[in-house]
């Protein structure tokens, strides 16, 4: 599966993200710098990593949802390409209407910087396959604008459509029905607040990351 990860300036989870893709997915996984205005070509996945994307003006992920190679990744995503944001990527996807809802300011008003137990929601998506269903797991969060928020039509219809992968055990950020990753109704664009990245190697505190790479390796390209 060849895999890239988006560059923008102030991301800083980008090394994390390319070496748990390389470790799992490609070791020929690359960057690839936000100005550019096409992915290389055969690219399967597309990264976009945490961090705080041009300092999150305006909004958190704002002005990178406007960048040139968003163009790109949007054509990637529909034509099936899968698409992975995490925290800072999660906040670029809703700006960039590739997923629904917004991401705010987390309940409290405090940055969050810890591990956090998860339910898998779904055990039945390209990003989830390799869990069971109810599994939990622990996965570390970084952010202070998590709390996922969306109008009473929208969380019902990701509810009633099975958008909703991830779900925290124990709510850090206000998140409305403890959302904390979602697909699209394609299936193909998963957006989430924890980092799987972080956790893929022992060394790291816990491989309950890895699922989410293993998964996508079980998947057939679908471009």
């Amino acid at each position: 599966m060849k895999v890239a990860v988006i560059q923008f300036p102030g991301s800083n989870c980008d090394a994390d993200a390319l070496h748990a893709a390389w470790l799992t997915l490609d070791q020929g996984a690359t960057f690839v710098w936000h100005a550019r205005e096409g992915l290389p070509t055969g690219t399967d996945l597309v990264i976009l990593p945490g961090g705080f994307s041009y300092g999150d003006h305006l909004r958190s992920g704002a002005v990178a949802a406007r960048s040139p190679i968003m163009r790109a990744v949007r054509a990637h995503a529909a034509r099936g390409g899968y698409v992975l944001g995490v925290c800072n990527g999660f906040q670029v996807l809703t700006e960039a209407g590739l997923l629904p809802g917004a991401l705010s300011r987390n309940v409290g008003l405090h940055f969050q910087c810890r591990t956090v137990a998860l339910k898998v929601e779904r055990a039945d998506t390209a990003f989830s396959s390799a869990y069971q269903e109810g599994q939990t797991l622990n996965i570390p969060i970084a952010h202070g604008e998590g709390s996922y928020y969306a109008d009473p039509k929208t969380v019902n219809e990701l509810e009633g459509e099975g958008q909703v992968v991830f779900r925290y055990l124990d709510n850090p950020n206000g998140s409305l029905h403890d959302i904390a990753g979602i697909v699209n109704r394609r299936g193909n664009v998963l957006g989430m607040m924890p980092h799987p990245e972080r956790a893929v190697e022992a060394v790291l505190g816990s491989t309950d990351g890895r699922g989410l790479f293993e998964s996508l390796s079980r998947t057939g390209v679908i471009r």
